[in-house]
């Protein structure tokens, strides 16, 4: 099928203005578009020079042949949409233009000649985007850009010969070297990586960088970076980080920054590998997991779990009457340095009439302190469910009250009614609290299905921005 004008693919319900672009719409017989996608059933499309295939509002599902040699497909519309199928599709040029919204994959993706970043993110979703050896990223902006924390990556293969500043396909790692590296695979991979103590964090970018030859090379590495990917740490102390061969990371500092320019250069490098930016001594020392407040006998009990510590030294209660002033209750010793999960009890026996607030605060070797969520208790209270904080960015907390105890079901429903998340946990009678990460889902509003042991269901609305 041949696609030899400017053609707009508008979702099924919309009101078409352009008479004569719906007549063309018509007349396309073999992909078939329902339900907001394109669908390509068994089809050759192709598209020539100076076509614009626009996809508005649409998902594209292609079972069929698509390998454009010329022509650009563009995503456009406010509406979530996605690349998907049983065949995986190539694009000469594909435009992202969603502002505020997602283009997600559920295939991989090649491009032969670039791929535009004009609005919205390009959501991995554990699937891969293959660059030819000339094609480019452009255009990518804080607002604008390839994201995702559930893996996948975005790679390039080139030889690069004594290369200088050579940034293939506009990853963003810019390679100097006076040697001929050879054919050069270049990975980028937008997950979380640990420190050299094994735990803490990394900005959300990191480069695999498998040369032809890694001996010797006397290379300088400019790693750049987006704001939207610090992952919460301190710009200004960022370096560059290495994973030897036995998965340990090593600090190899920096020979020079720009935090305008948003990157971190090293020069000295004898080898590439795999490379990320971090800060120095950055490790958590708690991992924070659930929380519970129980009453009985005129006291309550409160319990909670970590997930993993280090260099942990004590646990310091604290209790209010409106959770703003505080009062110390107790101090209890924590465990020091653990990779399992620990859980920790305390009985307040003197607990107030009422409502009660209560939180763990947490102090390790080095003076770092780190809190828990408030713990609301009031006895006698019904069965609830709260969602906070809500909206909600990367993480909330769910409380749920309850009068017995048992294993519960959480799944969380997008607006279309599709589960994006299942979890079962234990938790007990009273307030209980669990930790729900929700950074790998897009902005919108999901609906929380608690279901108890008991076969009580509650319901929460969320609002994930």
């Amino acid at each position: 099928m041949n696609l030899n004008r400017n053609i707009m693919i508008l979702p099924k319900k919309r009101k078409c203005l352009n008479q004569v672009v719906c007549m063309m719409v018509c007349m396309i017989s073999l992909p078939l578009f329902s339900a907001a996608q394109l669908v390509n059933n068994g089809a050759t499309i192709v598209t020539t020079p100076g076509t614009y295939l626009v996809l508005e509002d649409l998902s594209f599902l292609n079972n069929g042949v698509f390998d454009q040699t010329a022509g650009t497909v563009m995503f456009r519309g406010g509406t979530q949409t996605s690349v998907a199928g049983s065949t995986t599709p190539t694009f000469y040029s594909l435009n992202l233009n969603k502002p505020g919204s997602t283009l997600q994959l559920h295939t991989a993706i090649i491009i032969r000649n670039e791929l535009q970043f004009t609005n919205g993110l390009l959501q991995l979703n554990t699937h891969n985007i293959i660059l030819d050896h000339a094609a480019l990223l452009n255009g990518e902006t804080e607002t604008s850009h390839i994201t995702s924390n559930t893996g996948g990556y975005v790679e390039i293969t080139k030889v690069l010969d004594v290369p200088s500043a050579d940034d293939p396909g506009n990853l963003g790692a810019a390679i100097t070297s006076s040697q001929n590296l050879g054919l050069v695979t270049i990975r980028r991979n937008h997950r979380s990586q640990t420190n050299g103590t094994g735990t803490g964090k990394s900005i959300l970018r990191h480069f695999e960088i498998i040369p032809g030859n890694n001996t010797a090379l006397n290379a300088t590495l400019r790693f750049k970076y987006l704001d939207a990917e610090l992952n919460g740490l301190d710009e200004n102390l960022l370096t560059v980080w290495k994973r030897g061969s036995t998965g340990t990371w090593t600090n190899l500092g920096r020979t020079s920054n720009s935090t305008a320019a948003n990157y971190v250069e090293l020069a000295g490098i004898s080898d590439l590998a795999r490379f990320t930016l971090s800060i120095p001594g950055n490790a958590l020392p708690l991992v924070w997991g659930s929380f519970n407040t129980q009453c009985f006998s005129g006291q309550v009990r409160l319990s909670w779990k970590t997930e993993k510590e280090y260099n942990t030294v004590s646990f310091i209660i604290r209790r209010s009457t409106n959770g703003r002033d505080w009062s110390v209750i107790a101090t209890l010793p924590a465990a020091g340095n653990s990779n399992t999960a620990l859980t920790y009890t305390y009985a307040d026996q003197q607990s107030l009439q009422g409502t009660s607030y209560y939180q763990v605060q947490q102090q390790d070797i080095d003076g770092i302190q780190t809190f828990s969520p408030v713990l609301i208790n009031k006895c006698g209270i019904e069965d609830g469910l709260k969602v906070y904080p809500n909206p909600v960015k990367r993480s909330c907390w769910i409380s749920i009250q309850s009068a017995t105890g048992g294993e519960i079901m959480m799944q969380l429903y997008d607006t279309k009614g599709a589960l994006v998340l299942q979890r079962r946990e234990t938790i007990q009678s009273g307030n209980s609290q669990l930790q729900l990460h929700l950074d790998h889902l897009t902005p919108g509003s999901y609906s929380l299905v608690v279901t108890q042991a008991d076969k009580k269901i509650k319901v929460a609305r969320i609002e994930k921005y």
